[in-house]
């Protein structure tokens, strides 16, 4: 069985589309998997173990976009899927879907696109406290009943296959920076990419604060884009003295 994953845009999406990735093959062992994800976000799926082949992607603008889109919806209706799994549900991502052709083409149901798929998933639009993986997990039940249970936290985790060469690098800056093997390293990101999910700046001083009293083991690297940067260095100026010496940002650490 030749089955198809979509996912296109934010690094942090297709993270989370790790697991149903996992899921679907210790379903379908001899499964074909192939995943289409743009160039930003391929180093997430480039080690991916159980992935048999991955199309990385370009965005070009204007005419070349035209162009460059009808080319790739030729080569994917090429390959003759069977199955295609649309975890973005974008004006890009359905058009591709449905070019495919494959028989079963899976797909959130989102006015306009449902024309995509041939099996729509009802995505709830109320502001709730559920995971992004548990969301993308109600469509895998459409490809098989037995992918149709809950996710399990601990079997069901994100994954990310280490990259030995970039670990050692970064390793060395860590090191350089004064955090050792017996340090917990805890990575904390500011921005978001939406107002709605943007957390005010004392709640991050609390967490910090919280978790550096809980374990004196633990360093913090903030690390933030451009455009909040001073929102980065204002949690950091509300911090204590004695927490904010361990504290590192992430231009300290030259980490491109």
């Amino acid at each position: 069985m030749k089955i198809l994953f979509i996912r296109l845009r934010l690094i942090g999406d297709v993270i989370f589309t790790t697991p149903s990735i996992r899921a679907v093959k210790r379903c379908l062992p001899d499964a074909h998997l192939t995943y289409v994800v743009e160039r930003e976000a391929a180093p997430i799926l480039s080690r991916n173990p159980h992935l048999s082949d991955l199309i990385v992607v370009d965005r070009p603008q204007g005419l070349q976009r035209l162009t460059y889109d009808f080319a790739l919806a030729e080569s994917l209706r090429a390959a003759r899927f069977d199955a295609v799994i649309d975890f973005h549900g974008g004006p890009r991502s359905s058009w591709l879907t449905w070019c495919t052709r494959a028989p079963l083409r899976i797909g959130y149901s989102v006015p306009f696109r449902n024309w995509a798929y041939t099996h729509h998933v009802t995505r709830s639009r109320r502001l709730e406290a559920r995971h992004s993986v548990v969301n993308q997990w109600d469509l895998l039940a459409a490809l098989d009943e037995r992918l149709g249970k809950t996710p399990d936290p601990q079997r069901d985790s994100v994954e990310m296959t280490e990259d030995l060469d970039v670990t050692g690098a970064i390793k060395h800056r860590l090191a350089q920076a004064g955090v050792g093997p017996t340090n917990q390293l805890i990575v904390i990101h500011v921005s978001a990419g939406n107002a709605f999910r943007q957390w005010p700046a004392d709640y991050f001083v609390q967490a910090i604060a919280t978790l550096a009293k809980s374990d004196p083991r633990r360093r913090f690297v903030i690390t933030s884009g451009p455009s909040d940067r001073g929102a980065k260095n204002q949690i950091v100026a509300a911090l204590s003295t004695q927490v904010r010496q361990l504290v590192i940002l992430d231009e300290e650490l030259d980490l491109v």
